[in-house]
């Protein structure tokens, strides 16, 4: 049974740094592609960043390109992002999943139980 966990999140003003952190367990983790996604109250759920198993590809979404970094220690079962220069538009919901699309284009979504309980950004002005 795969288990996903996040943590790292928390209150920052805007222009400081947040590093989220997500471990995974019960899978083969070096095989899989991960990434994280945010989402707002009401709203679907927004890719931010993927990169897959061989850490070969890694893409971002426009908006936070340029000042997120997606990782991965495979030898611990973790992927991390990376946040700086966080802005208020960045507060959110944010969530880590295990076998995303590698696109921020894709409509697919994993199945609910690929998917961590999330951690919430908070960036105030």
């Amino acid at each position: 049974q795969v288990q996903v966990a996040e943590s790292g999140g928390g209150l920052v003003q805007a222009g400081g740094s947040l590093r989220l952190s997500c471990d995974v367990s019960g899978r083969t983790f070096n095989r899989d592609d991960m990434g994280w996604y945010r989402q707002a109250p009401g709203k679907k759920r927004e890719f931010v960043a993927a990169m897959s198993w061989s850490g070969s590809i890694i893409n971002y979404h426009g908006h936070v390109k340029g000042r997120f970094t997606i990782s991965r220690d495979n030898a611990k079962n973790t992927v991390y992002l990376q946040m700086n220069n966080l802005k208020p538009g960045d507060t959110t919901f944010y969530l880590c999943v295990v076998g995303p699309p590698l696109t921020p284009h894709s409509a697919y979504l994993p199945s609910d139980e690929l998917w961590g309980q999330g951690t919430t950004v908070t960036v105030s002005s």
